[in-house]
């Protein structure tokens, strides 16, 4: 992505070469993603949070559109951060842009995939959380890592 495209998205991160992530696009973003070369756009947002891009026809900008509604703590799911996992596998989906409200929800999910099913320790999950935006639930996806690690003695 260039620089000019990360003035218009809001704490947009590039965690990984193949994935970015950020708060709430406008509309009016969608045509400068394309044209940085981003293929697929993947929204935790809950439909009520972003009626001006439900009514957007991203589709029409040449890119796919996946929605993993991550309303908040409940919906940091082992199920959910492997959803993220299948569209970021897909080469033919890359890059990737994933986005929610501010980015925190990307990072929570990031971090949940990173230690299901990338296999990273707690730390290195939660790094990888916050590279991708995790801030206000750190805590909580502390908790659920924390409690889903194998026990020591």
């Amino acid at each position: 992505m260039t620089d000019d495209v990360s003035l218009l998205l809001p704490n947009l991160r590039r965690p990984q070469p193949e994935l970015f992530t950020c708060g709430l696009p406008a509309p009016d973003d969608f045509p400068h993603i394309r044209a940085a070369g981003v293929k697929t756009v993947v929204s935790l947002c809950q439909p009520h949070e972003t009626p001006l891009l439900n009514a957007f026809p991203v589709d029409d900008q040449g890119l796919q559109l996946f929605n993993i509604p991550v309303a908040g703590p409940q919906d940091l799911t082992e199920a959910n951060a492997r959803a993220l996992a299948d569209i970021l596998n897909e080469s033919e989906n890359c890059p990737v842009l994933v986005h929610c409200m501010s980015s925190n929800r990307v990072g929570a999910l990031l971090a949940l995939k990173a230690f299901f099913v990338d296999g990273a320790s707690v730390e290195e999950a939660l790094d990888a959380g916050c590279a991708g935006g995790l801030t206000g639930l750190e805590p909580e996806v502390r908790r659920l890592l924390t409690a889903a690690a194998p026990q020591t003695c």
